[in-house]
Formats: structure tokens, sequence, C-alpha cells
């Protein structure tokens, strides 16, 4: 992996949001609202497809040269008169963040959009951010997409399943919101979306299909129907019988809880497993209901991906905002795939200085050593990081181990458990 031969300079907008780099301040990071001088080492390439966001209401926090304290800059340093924001790095998929952005946030800033904010300088003639790369698959890489392709056989499998309620609500995911996993369903190849419920048991803080009006916008809709199984066996029947890799997964982004269409879903699976014995079948969930999860499995089901913010009961609660489940839900549904030889990832949301605290860190290592999942996946939490502690009520008792020591802890403690990104093909 590049890092810089030097520390990267803090970078910041202006009021036309071109972005400056001042190199009398070294870029900082934020880890849990406290200010860190990052290690060359902790920064990156930019990775291609990558975004940069201004952050409204916020201004950029640098550290002195001479001792690596944290400074605010509140003025243009170019131009006295001009108002200026922090910037934030919004990282392309299979990348993790060990720092988030740092600023200082004004009164009445608006709360920032379901995004994640990794800290961001400039050295040497290009951007660097604070993360690493967590899955070496490619399958979401900006590099394996182009828009003409994807547009065309898009409007073609549209044009052919005009009838297939699924299949066009997948077209609005690829076209209108650019959904990796509905473009690689159109370009027929990888892990394919299976979206089922509009329904949900969660009230997810960072929900990003769902939101309060008037407080932060979700970043997609929400599916407004339940598939049938036909619908969803003629998705998921070609794709694993033809496409590489081929996993589909029910339970997205655009959906609510999969598990309360748990008819929906079982029928489904058995009606695809008659027809194909060829990729994996995987649900993404909160894994709330684990007799749910033993009739999944017993049908058919290869995986089980559960989501997590925190190994913390309270933490957990605090996110969810769980309609009738607990944490204890969620260790069963594990135990329950796993008894039943089947595969289990944690889809685990990274929030530095949340994450890689010590008490977050027990309790992940008592559910690893009691559950035994197979593999975490290294999700950064799309959400305003200092909306997260709030409602969280986070409390840090302790320096944060550092993200890079928290994965390296975790390794030496648990070498058979895998890492990555995405939902692995198991069969």
């Amino acid at each position: 992996m590049i890092h810089p031969a030097g520390q990267p300079f803090l970078v910041f907008a202006d009021e036309e949001e071109n972005i400056t780099d001042f190199p009398d301040l070294h870029a900082a990071g934020m880890s849990a609202g406290s200010f860190v001088l990052p290690a060359k080492e902790d920064f990156i390439p930019l990775p291609e497809g990558s975004e940069l966001f201004v952050l409204p209401g916020r201004l950029p926090v640098g550290c002195d040269q001479a001792n690596g304290e944290p400074l605010l800059l509140e003025e243009n340093p170019f131009n006295p008169n001009d108002s200026i924001r922090a910037v934030a790095a919004f990282m392309s998929p299979a990348h993790t963040a060990v720092l988030n952005s740092a600023y200082q946030t004004t009164k009445d800033a608006p709360r920032l959009p379901l995004f994640a904010y990794t800290a961001v300088g400039w050295y040497d003639g290009r951007f660097w951010t604070t993360a690493f790369r967590s899955d070496e698959d490619t399958r979401q890489d900006a590099s394996q997409f182009n828009q003409n392709t994807i547009n065309k056989k898009t409007v073609k499998k549209l044009q052919q399943h005009k009838n297939n309620r699924l299949i066009q609500h997948l077209g609005k995911c690829c076209l209108t919101y650019g959904c990796p996993a509905a473009r690689n369903y159109f370009l027929g190849r990888w892990e394919a979306p299976l979206p089922t419920s509009p329904t949900c048991n969660a009230r997810c803080v960072g929900c990003i299909s769902l939101q309060a009006s008037g407080k932060c916008s979700a970043t997609q809709d929400r599916i407004q129907f339940v598939p049938t199984p036909a619908e969803l066996s003629e998705v998921a029947i070609p794709h694993l019988q033809q496409a590489e890799k081929a996993i589909v997964s029910f339970g997205q982004g655009c959906e609510g809880e999969p598990l309360l269409q748990c008819d929906t879903l079982e029928k489904a699976i058995i009606i695809i497993r008659k027809n194909t014995d060829l990729g994996t079948i995987n649900l993404n969930t909160n894994a709330s209901i684990p007799s749910s999860v033993k009739r999944l499995a017993d049908a058919g089901l290869d995986s089980l991906r559960v989501s997590l913010n925190s190994a913390q009961e309270k933490y957990h609660n605090n996110y969810y905002r769980p309609q009738g489940f607990g944490l204890s839900d969620v260790c069963e549904s594990i135990k329950t795939m796993k008894d039943a030889g089947k595969f289990v990832s944690l889809n685990y949301f990274i929030l530095p200085g949340v994450t890689d605290s010590e008490n977050e860190f027990k309790a992940l290592s008592t559910l690893l050593t009691q559950c035994k999942p197979d593999r975490i996946q290294l999700r950064n939490l799309n959400m305003d990081p200092e909306w997260y502690l709030r409602s969280l009520d986070f409390k840090g008792s302790s320096k944060p181990l550092g993200m890079k020591k928290w994965l390296t802890l975790l390794k030496n403690d648990f070498p058979e458990l895998q890492f990555g990104y995405y939902n692995p093909e198991v069969r």
C-alpha cells in the first residue's frame, strides 16, 4: 500500500466550494469527537470512485506542524473576507476509515446527510485519506462500471420484463441511485439484490431508506410492495445459473427487514433451489427473529449477514430502536444459522473512536467467542458522526485502540475469522 512521504496538509473549501490546501497546518482526523494527528501510515491515496464532500456549518481543524496540537481554522488564510468549510472524503466501496474528518460544528449547522465522512489531506499533488483497503474483491470498484453499457443492458432487461415489479424496481435503483448491486445484476455478474420488505421492526437512527421528514433525507426510496416468490425467482434463478461468482441477496438498503416476509422468502428459496443448486443465496438482516432464520436455513439459505453497530446492548438498542427484539435475539439467530452448518457474517458498522474503544472491543470479542460467526464485513457507518454519538449516548472511558491496532488484535485473537467488505460466495 502506498503512503505519503510527508505529512499531508489540511484542505478546506471556500464560499464557491473550491477545495484548497493550507500547507501551514497538517491534516487532522477525528475519533469519537477527539482530534488526532494521523500517522503518515494512516493515509492512502484517495481511492478511485471516491467523492469529496464540503461540510456545511463546519469549520476545518488541522494540526500544528511543530507540536501536532489541533488548531481551528476560522477564516480563509488567502482571503480573510471569505467564509470556509471543512472537507471530508466519502470513500469508494471496499475501503474502511481509520479516522473521520476533523471539524468544529457551528451553531445552527444542519445535520449531515447519511454518508461516511473520512479525514482527507493533500500532499505531493494528490489527495490522501485515512483508510485502508478492507477487501481485494473488485466487484464494486469504479473501474468495473461503464455507464453506457449499464444503460443499454438495463433498458433492454426492463423492456423484456415489464410485468415483473421487482425488476422494474431494480431498474430505478440502478439508473436513478447508481446502486452497485443493481448495476451488477443488470450486467449479469456477481451479487444481485433481492429486496422484499416495505416494513421493518426497527427504527434505525441512520436508516438510509426511511427518515422522519425535516431532519435528514433518506438516500433512496424504500420498496413499496412485497415481490411474489415468482418475481423473486425470476430474478434469482437465471442470475445463479449464469453469473460469474453468483450470489443473490435478500435484504437491501432500499427496504425494511426481510425476516418480516419470511413466508415469501421461504417459498422463493424453495423454488430457486428446485431449479438450480448453483451459487449462494444470502440474507442481509438485523437477525431479529431466530425462528424465521431457522426456517430459511432449512429451506436452503446458504449465508446470513447480520447488521450490527455495537456488541453492547445499550448502544445496539439506541441505534436500532428495536421493536420486540434485542441483542440476545441477534446472537440466537447467529447460533441458529451456525448450528445449521451455514455461513455467517457480521456487517459491522465502523465509526473510529466507537468501534475501537476498549469496551466495544471486549464486547465484540465476547460475542465472537460465544456465537462464532465466520466473517466480519468492515462497513463505514453512513451517518453524521456527532449525531451518532449523541444518539448512542456514547461514553468513551479511555483512549481508543486505533482502528489498525483494533484489527490486528482481532486477527491475533481470532485467527480463523475472515475479514472483508462483501458477502462471499460460499457454494
